[in-house]
C-alpha cells in the first residue's frame, strides 16, 4: 500500500509539472512579445483619387421656330394632299410645336381654270385639308384659321401650265 501511495504521489507531482509548463507555454503564445526591432506592418499604397469629372456642357437652347414656310402645292381640281406635301407638313408641325402660343392662318388658292365659285370652294377645301392634317398631327385646331381666296393673289401667270401649278397652293402664315 505504501508502494501504491508512492506511485500516486509521484504521478500527481509529474502531472502537475506537465500541466504547469503547458499553461506557461499557452500564456507565452497568447501574449506576443513586442520588440523595438519589429518592422512596421506592410500596407499597400493607396491609388490617387480619380480626377474630377469635367463639367457637363449645358444643353443648348432649342432653336427658335422658323415660320418661313413654303407653299403646299395641290394637283389640278384637287384638295387631296400630295405625298411631297405630307413630308413638308411634318416639318411644319415640328416648327409649330416649338411655340404653343403661336396662331396660324392657312390661305387657300386656286388656278384660273373653272368658275370663280368653284375655285373659291376648292381653295377653302385645300386650306381645310391642310388644317385637318395639322390637327391630326397634334396641333390645336384653335391655333389654325382657314381662308379661301379662289383665284385672287396669283404668284405666277395663269397663262401657262407651270404658272397655274404654282397658283394651286395653300400658304401657311403666322397670325399676329
Amino acid at each position: 500500500m505504501k508502494l501504491l501511495r508512492s506511485y500516486i504521489l509521484f504521478a500527481a507531482v509529474g502531472f502537475s509539472a506537465v500541466a504547469f509548463t503547458s499553461c506557461k507555454a499557452k500564456k507565452l503564445v497568447q501574449k506576443p512579445v513586442v520588440t523595438d526591432n519589429t518592422p512596421p506592418p506592410v500596407t499597400k499604397p493607396t491609388p490617387p483619387p480619380p480626377p474630377p469629372a469635367p463639367p457637363q456642357p449645358k444643353p443648348a437652347a432649342p432653336a427658335p421656330p422658323d415660320y418661313n414656310f413654303t407653299n403646299i402645292q395641290f394637283d389640278f381640281n384637287s384638295s387631296v394632299l400630295r405625298t411631297d406635301a405630307i413630308q413638308y407638313l411634318d416639318h411644319v408641325v415640328g416648327e409649330m410645336k416649338k411655340d404653343a402660343s403661336a396662331g396660324f392662318v392657312l390661305n387657300g388658292y386656286a388656278s384660273a381654270e373653272g368658275t370663280p365659285h368653284h375655285n373659291l370652294i376648292l381653295s377653302r377645301d385645300r386650306a381645310n385639308s391642310v388644317k385637318q392634317y395639322l390637327t391630326n398631327a397634334g396641333i390645336d385646331p384653335s391655333r389654325l384659321a382657314t381662308k379661301g381666296y379662289g383665284t385672287k393673289n396669283p404668284v405666277a401667270s395663269n397663262d401657262t401650265e407651270e404658272g397655274r401649278e404654282k397658283n394651286r397652293r395653300v400658304e401657311v402664315k403666322r397670325s399676329h
